[in-house]
Order: structure tokens, then C-alpha cells, then sequence
């Protein structure tokens, strides 16, 4: 790999992490809302 497909990578591998910590966080809310909050939301 040449610098910038490594730099490219570097950059992927950031968003990928800071999506993962947002679906984590997101998935964390519907564990500890009330069943019936959670009903209603879909």
C-alpha cells in the first residue's frame, strides 16, 4: 500500500470505530428504556 491507501485506511478504520460507539450507545438507550417507551417508538 502506497501512503495515501494508508492514510485512507487509517481514516476508514476511525469512522468505522465512531460508528460502532454511536450503534452501541444507541442499542445501550433501548436496553434500559422502559418496554412500553420502546413500543411506541416503532
Amino acid at each position: 500500500m502506497d501512503a495515501p491507501q494508508v492514510s485512507e485506511l487509517k481514516r476508514i478504520m476511525q469512522e468505522n470505530a465512531r460508528l460502532k460507539k454511536l450503534v452501541a450507545e444507541r442499542d445501550l438507550e433501548f436496553e434500559i428504556m422502559p418496554p412500553e417507551v420502546a413500543a411506541k417508538m416503532w
